[in-house]
């Protein structure tokens, strides 16, 4: 129609968003509150397949990288020996509970 005003759509969402807040609220129903790290569809945090294929090849490497510390290596040389990044080793040593020799 020409020359009526169309209604606000904001005001419109708002309006259905306070219904349905009524609808809820009238039903018995109560607020909760959610602790961080929890999502609706993800009950519990745990690791995506990427990060559980990526601790299975640190895993596997383990054995070696525990040699090259047993051996007295520092970090720097039992990543160089095994082939990996620095930063690798180092979670590999901490995940394991094993420490690599002090740099001198």
């Amino acid at each position: 129609m020409i020359g009526v005003p169309m209604p606000d759509p904001r005001q419109a969402v708002i309006a259905d968003l306070h219904r349905q807040m009524d609808a809820f609220f009238g039903s018995g129903k109560k607020a909760q509150i959610i602790p961080s790290g929890i999502g609706a569809n993800t009950p519990i945090i745990s690791a995506n397949a990427h990060q559980e294929k990526l601790r299975a090849q640190r895993d596997r490497l383990t054995p070696m990288v525990r040699a090259q510390a047993e051996a007295g290596a520092t970090a720097a040389e039992a990543a160089k020996a095994t082939g990996m990044h620095v930063k690798r080793a180092k979670l590999i040593a901490q995940e394991n509970g094993f420490k690599f020799a002090d740099t001198p």
